[in-house]
């Protein structure tokens, strides 16, 4: 469970600075952080089917004791990839889309 949140929230950073780096894709502040919610959660549940990130924390906390800080890393670096990967993508249809 608390790989899920820091994957979320790390996920809605991601949006956000994605949004930032790149200011004709971004979709505002509340829909670059949707985007990147998602995009934080998609990534997670990546990892976790490859066996790294999420499952991991899950294997951990199943024992009754947190993730290690490698761990916790991880699910973060790849909820803020997940983020500003989603945010981008979905911001280039967005750009496409008005110029059609």
């Amino acid at each position: 469970m608390v790989g899920l949140i820091i994957s979320l929230i790390s996920g809605a950073l991601g949006g956000n600075v994605a949004g930032k780096l790149m200011p004709n894709s971004s979709l505002g502040t509340l829909w670059n952080s949707v985007a990147g919610i998602a995009g934080g959660g998609i990534g997670s549940q990546i990892l976790g089917m490859l066996g790294v990130g999420a499952a991991s924390a899950a294997d951990a906390s199943a024992g009754g004791g947190m993730p290690d800080i490698g761990t916790l890393l991880g699910m973060g670096g790849s909820g803020l990839v997940g983020g500003g990967v989603v945010m981008a993508v979905l911001g280039f249809i967005k750009k496409a889309m008005n110029k059609g």
